[in-house]
């Protein structure tokens, strides 16, 4: 049997629904071994961050060495990394090991609203970061950050996956979630050369908390196994959107989505569907 060993490198959410713990549970669901390197703590619920608790840069680059050169990383995802010296040291330790299939969720801004990366990190991320990973993934607010641009429309969206990529990301794939009024959640894949579009319903619920950090560990978790970046995005979609689908209605405010309803659809549509003779 293979075993597939994905790193996550992120901050703890005390709720459960985003970051390292959305990381893992992800990894589970896809049936990858999941990993995982602290950068900082949060106290936070549905209703919000409060308190960040970050990591020393030389505690989170000691946890990188210990999986890296004991059991191996197949692919890692990096999610809140708060500051400029932690995203050095990540950076450097991707570096050291040679890692080729690392996805980035650039996490700026919790669901609530609060701060998760430092101003000045955001230069950081561009110059030691985005050069070293194989796929990014903002969401429509973090793109502008990293642009420094407007996005309204698909033709904006376009141009900014452009601009991304010239930083050193190889793939740019730009969420749907924050656009506003439409029927679709289309996330645009730019590899470089050519756009790909990935369109599901929009759901209209207010449990979303974690969606950016379950989408990139999905992503990582299929390319640990050894799909192309094409594939790991569209199972990532189908992922979310299953997550979404079947919320868990907990808490008093943004509500985490559901990890295991990809697994669950699955096994419902295979039960529905007529044994071929």
């Amino acid at each position: 049997m293979n075993m597939f060993k994905a790193l996550t490198i992120a901050g703890s959410d005390s709720g459960g629904g985003a970051g390292i713990q959305a990381d893992l549970k992800t990894f589970q669901e896809l049936k990858v071994f999941g990993m995982s390197a602290l950068t900082a703590v949060t106290a936070q619920n549905t209703l919000g961050v409060q308190g960040v608790f970050p990591m020393e840069p030389e505690a989170v680059a000691k946890q990188i060495q210990s999986v890296g050169e004991d059991i191996g990383v197949d692919a890692l995802k990096t999610g809140m990394l708060f500051n400029a010296e932690i995203i050095e040291a990540v950076s450097e330790k991707i570096k050291q090991f040679q890692w080729d299939k690392v996805v980035v969720d650039p996490v700026m801004i919790a669901k609530g609203g609060a701060p998760l990366l430092q101003q000045e990190a955001v230069s950081a991320m561009k110059e030691h970061l985005l050069p070293v990973c194989l796929v990014v993934t903002p969401n429509i607010p973090e793109a502008e950050v990293l642009t420094s641009m407007s996005i309204n429309n698909m033709d904006d969206k376009k141009e900014a996956t452009r601009r991304i990529h010239a930083m050193g990301a190889k793939y740019v794939v730009i969420k749907g979630g924050h656009d506003e009024n439409t029927k679709e959640s289309v996330d645009l894949l730019f590899d470089g050369a050519g756009f790909e579009l990935f369109s599901r319903p929009r759901m209209n619920t207010r449990n979303t908390h974690g969606t950016g950090c379950t989408f990139s560990a999905a992503i990582a978790a299929q390319l640990a196994k050894g799909a192309t970046v094409y594939e790991a995005v569209s199972v990532a979609k189908e992922f979310i959107q299953a997550a979404i689908e079947e919320p868990l209605s907990i808490g008093n405010g943004h509500g985490p989505t559901n990890h295991w309803a990809f697994n669950h659809k699955k096994k419902e549509e295979s039960r529905l569907t007529p044994w071929q003779g």
